[in-house]
């Protein structure tokens, strides 16, 4: 499992892969095929509730060897876990060594209490195991150097960032409109807002307790199509009765995106550029060949407008090996909202794929605009997002070039 992990760069540091050759899974998941165990891209379900939902598991390895090289941890620190599983906090518990301090927290009290006798057995009983809504951290032993959440998470609550230590980083898994991407944060130049570090896109089990939130989903044509919006829904969304009895509009991008080429950067992209945005799928049962998602994708990007609604989709072209984007677009203005979104496609292709990505931004909730930077905002409960990208230098010359062709 290590052996690969080093391999395809996900392990990238000497503390990080002794760390996970001395700690075995198998114990933290007794009774488990060991194919299963150290299978790499998937987690270990150890508890689901009543109506067979997914409760609580042990995360897949390359998913916990990527935050814990985004967290750079190092020997002494004391480091917050927040969702329990056991395994991670022994990883932690090798990384802090002898002098440092974990201390991992769970609102289930069955993980807390399973995660505290496996720990044990397994030699680690020096790790603080409580029971706790990881909503508010755990200020008995604060301030921490790191803070790892192990949950998908709807917001930042005060409580993380005021346990941090000076110079401290939280890495989370946070959804910003739709989208769920591990994000490592550091303090900003002034204390009371975090700035981004690094982003990967991975995705977790939701928040239990006062984090819960469950982002707006609308349905279309009889539920046959479901849109996603990660913060609200559209103010009027009956608007949108019938929009797919439209004709369909075709827009084709020119721009491509290779068959095995990361999508993260475009949906990101896409997700601050465009009002509206939200993610589209199909409901296979009730399919009638409605909307096509782009190839591999059971979710489309998409953008509502008014009584109007867009999704990209792919079509291949001739090398076989890259595929071109377009829009498919429904409703009164599916003409203008397919061009407004096949435009951004292009942005992204001459500015931004090759740049540096987006930078995200957290400030607490009631930040007055005149000291929020520019950028798209999201607003939640306790904070407010701001999501900038940066251009790099190869971007500002393909800038040039578009205006020197008459190219907006």
């Amino acid at each position: 499992m290590v052996d690969e992990l080093v391999a395809d760069g996900t392990i990238v540091s000497a503390p990080v892969e002794t760390a996970m050759r001395k700690v075995r899974r198998e114990p933290f998941v007794p009774g488990v095929d060991l194919d299963e165990v150290y299978q790499l891209y998937n987690g270990v379900v150890t508890k689901r509730n009543a109506d067979g939902n997914l409760v609580s598991s042990v995360s897949a390895p390359q998913v916990q060897a990527h935050m814990l090289e985004q967290a750079e941890i190092t020997a002494g620190m004391r480091v917050l876990e927040i969702g329990s599983g056991g395994y991670n906090a022994a990883l932690l518990a090798e990384l802090v060594g002898a002098w440092g301090r974990v201390t991992t927290v769970d609102i289930d009290e069955d993980v807390a209490e399973r995660a505290e006798s496996l720990l044990a057995d397994a030699g680690y009983s020096r790790v603080n195991v409580m029971l706790a809504d990881g909503e508010f951290g755990a200020p008995e032993h604060a301030p921490y150097n790191r803070i790892l959440v192990t949950a998908g998470a709807w917001d930042i609550p005060p409580a993380w960032q005021a346990q941090l230590a000076d110079g401290g980083r939280l890495a989370v898994p946070l959804q910003v409109r739709g989208l769920s991407r591990s994000i490592t944060f550091e303090q900003g130049d002034w204390h009371g807002y975090l700035v981004s570090r690094s982003s990967r896109m991975l995705g977790f089990e939701p928040m239990q307790g006062e984090g819960a939130r469950q982002g707006g989903l609308l349905a279309l044509s009889a539920g046959a199509v479901a849109l996603y919006f990660g913060e609200e829904l559209p103010a009027e969304p009956r608007l949108l009765d019938g929009v797919l009895d439209n004709p369909r509009v075709e827009v084709w991008s020119g721009a491509t995106i290779g068959r095995f080429e990361p999508w993260a950067g475009l949906q990101m992209w896409l997700a601050t550029a465009l009002t509206g945005f939200c993610l589209a799928t199909v409901d296979p049962m009730l399919d009638t060949g409605l909307i096509s998602p782009p190839e591999w994708h059971t979710a489309a990007m998409a953008a509502v407008v008014g009584r109007s609604f867009a999704y990209v989709t792919t079509r291949s072209i001739a090398d076989g090996l890259d595929m071109e984007l377009g829009v498919h677009a429904f409703g009164p203005e599916s003409a203008e909202l397919a061009e407004e979104v096949a435009e951004q496609l292009r942005v992204w292709d001459w500015e931004h794929r090759t740049g540096p990505g987006p930078r995200l931004r957290v400030y607490p909730a009631g930040t007055l605009d005149s000291r929020m930077p520019e950028g798209r905002i999201i607003d939640k409960k306790h904070s407010r997002v701001s999501i900038s990208w940066p251009q790099a230098a190869t971007a500002a010359a393909h800038h040039g070039e578009r205006r020197a062709l008459g190219e907006p």
